[in-house]
């Protein structure tokens, strides 16, 4: 019976002390899982912070979005921006102005009559769908011919600086994606002759105009160039702008009729010494005498040398020219 109740007791004992590191555990995996939500918070707070200061200053440095952004990854692109029922829908218009409609509303060009850009996108597409019309297209190839068309226009005006040979190997690398069978990352679309007359027809009318559209559709970009020289101080003011302003104050203020008399005279100013943009402007003035007299004696040096030749040549067409002497008289017979 002891016995019994001994191994019944360390039976217990030993559960016991399993339950306790299994709550040890859960708690210590409690405190854990505590800690790392903390930190996911503070990363994704760090996170949307970084994000929002960054979208500030980018929108207070305008000279940040000047660098060109990377060009996407060529994909495939059929069905992207016009899908099957928008295909279908401008394959029943029986016009040039019904399609022109049904363009603007599948584009979302609310007014084009009004919005000088919104006029160029939709004259740029609808002539698209009247090339592919005119090439005999499929539905599947004008739609990944407009989809090739608009993926250019955004890497055009996506930078006010000049990428053109950038948007040209994009426009390649992708038109190249719809005319070899490599499933998944590219099929063949296009026959060759096609591929042929899509790339002229790009070519001779973006391309052509890639200037014009960069010019529309991308804000005007100005240099501000200051220059400043290392070691020297920023430029202080003139004598002659230092008195101008002086008697400007002067005649401001109070006249010296006006000044109550006093015995004590105002101390004399002291001189303003030369500054250094002064000697800067004398050490250039020097450093241009110099190479003015260089030139100037160059030019003395040839114009001596020309008029020397020149002597020479008159000299020989002066001398009188000598008949060549006979060496006999002609016999007679």
């Amino acid at each position: 019976m002891i016995r019994q109740k001994s191994s019944q007791f360390t039976a217990l004992k030993i559960q016991s002390e399993r339950k306790q590191p299994s709550e040890l555990q859960r708690e210590s995996q409690k405190d854990l899982s505590s800690v790392d939500g903390s930190v996911t918070r503070m990363v994704t707070g760090v996170r949307t912070e970084s994000r929002t200061t960054a979208s500030v200053e980018a929108d207070e440095d305008p000279a940040a979005n000047l660098f060109p952004p990377p060009l996407p990854q060529p994909r495939i692109c059929m069905w992207k921006y016009l899908d099957i029922h928008s295909m279908h829908r401008l394959e029943k218009t029986a016009n040039t102005e019904e399609m022109r409609e049904v363009l603007a509303e599948l584009l979302g060009l609310s007014y084009p009559e009004q919005s000088l850009k919104e006029a160029i996108t939709l004259d740029l597409f609808s002539h698209a769908l009247i090339f592919c019309r005119q090439q005999g297209f499929s539905l599947e190839q004008t739609s990944t011919a407009c989809a090739l068309l608009q993926d250019l226009h955004k890497a055009c005006v996506a930078t006010p600086l000049g990428n053109v040979e950038e948007c040209y190997r994009y426009f390649i690398s992708v038109l190249f994606c719809h005319g070899v069978r490599r499933p998944p990352f590219s099929i063949n679309l296009f026959r060759e002759e096609q591929l042929l007359a899509l790339a002229d027809y790009v070519v001779n009318t973006y391309f052509r105009h890639f200037k014009l559209y960069k010019y529309v559709f991308t804000p005007q970009v100005q240099l501000d160039l200051s220059l400043t020289y290392m070691g020297l101080q920023p430029p202080k003011l003139l004598p002659e702008e230092e008195t101008e302003k002086g008697g400007e104050e002067v005649e401001q203020g109070v006249s010296p009729q006006e000044e109550p008399e006093t015995g004590v005279q105002p101390e004399p100013e002291p001189e303003p010494e030369p500054s250094q943009v002064s000697s800067l402007q004398a050490y250039i003035r020097t450093q241009m005498n110099k190479e003015l007299k260089q030139l100037q004696q160059l030019m003395e040096e040839q114009l001596q040398a020309s008029e020397e030749r020149l002597s020479s040549k008159l000299t020989t067409l002066e001398r009188p020219s000598q008949p060549p002497s006979g060496k006999g008289k002609n016999k007679t017979k």
